[in-house]
């Protein structure tokens, strides 16, 4: 049976310098700076599939995510590693990666250098049962207003925040 806990993830310093690789549960253990992938999905009205994660997850367990994506494996580039987690996440493709920008997030036992893409997809999506509980395409402003209200992965709507904020950017 696959265990997510021994997948071994690349660590690196403030700088976002490869230092080692450990495994997940040793990373989240010991709070270890990592690398995550962001993708934002959009879909051709310009809605952005918002995900609720499963009750199961390590981090932000039912939270709502703006993003698929996920920890960047040992010998991993970013953009390999978008392409598997929107695999394994949504079930879907795509070649049209827009890489939006880097940026370093921490908060609480979350250390993390995360590079941040865009894509069109249009679904339909296949959501991975043992990470996304449930999606949707809804437009920013809604994803605003329901972070009022509800769980939201921090490090998704810091992300979220910045991208409309650069939004003289293609995304």
């Amino acid at each position: 049976m696959y265990n997510p806990g021994e997948e071994i993830v690349q660590i690196v310093d403030l700088d976002n310098n490869e230092i080692e690789a450990v495994s997940r549960n040793i990373m989240r253990r010991q709070g270890l700076i990592h690398r995550a992938c962001y993708i934002l999905v959009f879909n051709d009205q310009g809605k952005l599939f918002l995900q609720k994660r499963t009750d199961t997850k390590d981090l932000y367990p039912s939270c709502w995510d703006i993003a698929a994506g996920g920890v960047v494996l040992a010998g991993e580039s970013y953009e390999l590693s978008a392409e598997r987690e929107l695999l394994e996440e949504l079930g879907a493709s795509a070649s049209n990666f827009t890489h939006l920008f880097d940026q370093y997030f921490e908060k609480d036992e979350n250390r993390v250098w995360g590079r941040i893409f865009s894509c069109v997809h249009n679904g339909p999506f296949v959501l991975q049962k043992e990470e996304v509980a449930d999606g949707f395409f809804t437009d920013v402003d809604s994803i605003f207003a329901l972070s009022e209200k509800e769980e939201f992965t921090p490090d998704g709507i810091d992300i979220l925040r910045r991208v409309v904020s650069e939004s003289g950017r293609d995304i």
